[in-house]
């Protein structure tokens, strides 16, 4: 019997352990993995070949100064709202019974400051009278005056009460389109919490990035043409934006393109674009696909990297590898110019891990 109970445990014990690993023989996460990608770099003697991302010029992420239950949420995504257009409104029953209390003692304080001028005005009269002494006089126009701060110092706190007030009401701080919503009514608004996001509406422009290998071929004002390939749309732009350094932006100098108003109307924010900059009369070099050589992945003799896929799953890609161009490398096969690579993979990706691009 006892051998018989033993057999049985240890089966169960094999069919729990089975049970909490997957079919791959991996174990069941429930997280993903946050990651930065970027595209690789064409080069050819006509120009440069770059990608870059559909962006609001002006972006604002909504949260609150104070923590409170969320009342009400007047907007969801994909709504359009107005400049001071109320979105949130957050629970102050507290802060309204502080100002209750704050509204309390201005009127306490004012009294006792009207009462205490009347003393001083008295005192004064009789002061020049001779009715009373200096000793006196100056204990009631000590009075007069702390009366007065006291009553300075009650007005000053309902302000700050009513201050307070205002960020329990969050409203838009310009006109747009709420594009994210990570807040719903019930919920528990906590400072520096993200709330919602808001993008500028209409006014949009694409960011790239130019590795400092070729910064010297770009210019404010160069044309470009550009290729939003998931809308088949083509248009030209210029470079308005070019940053000066690259110090936090790991040797990549950021890229702004402008584009005229009317081809604004067919882009959203968050498309991918393929970016060509022509040379300006200066060969660049023969046609090459350079990558950054942070994101080379090596398993025994053979090298690869990580690139995102449609379903936001890191797809294991085998390349093969040419020359070396500082910190960039040369791919011969493997990947597309159009791909969006993994920088820096972490230890815990694998081929079909979940991803969150936090760079998108």
């Amino acid at each position: 019997m006892k051998t018989m109970n033993r057999i049985l445990l240890g089966a169960a014990v094999v069919m729990f352990s089975v049970s909490c690993t997957s079919n791959s023989g991996k174990p069941v996460e429930d997280t993903s993995v946050k990651v930065d990608v970027y595209s690789p770099v064409k080069l050819s003697e006509d120009g440069i070949f770059v990608s870059g991302v559909v962006s609001a010029k002006q972006t604002a992420m909504i949260s609150t100064r104070y923590m409170g239950f969320v009342d009400k949420v007047y907007v969801k995504q994909g709504d359009k709202v107005s400049k001071g257009q109320l979105l949130v409104s957050i629970n102050s029953d507290d802060l309204r019974a502080k100002k209750i209390q704050a509204e309390a003692m201005v009127s306490e304080a004012e009294a006792a400051a009207g009462n205490a001028q009347k003393d001083y005005e008295r005192y004064k009269i009789l002061h020049e009278k001779k009715s009373v002494s200096d000793k006196e006089f100056e204990n009631m126009e000590l009075n007069y005056t702390s009366m007065n701060a006291k009553l300075k110092m009650a007005r000053q706190g309902l302000l700050e009460v009513k201050a307070m007030l205002t960020y329990m009401n969050i409203r838009a701080p310009f006109s747009g389109v709420v594009t994210q919503k990570m807040i719903d009514e019930g919920s528990t608004a906590s400072p520096g919490i993200p709330l919602m996001s808001i993008e500028q509406s209409g006014n949009m422009d694409i960011k790239s990035s130019i590795s400092e290998t070729y910064i010297k071929y770009i210019k404010v004002g160069n044309p470009v043409k550009i290729d939003v390939k998931s809308t088949n749309i083509k248009i030209n732009g210029v470079v308005s934006e070019l940053s000066p350094s690259a110090a936090n932006t790991g040797g990549q100098y950021e890229m702004k393109i402008a584009i005229n108003a009317q081809d604004k109307e067919s882009l959203r924010a968050g498309m991918y674009a393929g970016i060509y900059i022509p040379s300006t009369g200066e060969k660049v070099m023969e046609s090459k696909i350079l990558i950054e050589k942070s994101s080379l992945v090596l398993r025994d003799q053979l090298t690869g990297v990580y690139v995102a896929g449609k379903d936001n799953d890191a797809l294991l890609r085998w390349i093969r590898l040419g020359k070396d161009f500082g910190n960039q490398v040369e791919v011969l096969s493997g990947i597309n110019v159009d791909e969006k690579i993994i920088r820096n993979p972490s230890d815990a990706l694998y081929n079909g891990k979940k991803i969150i691009i936090s760079n998108k």
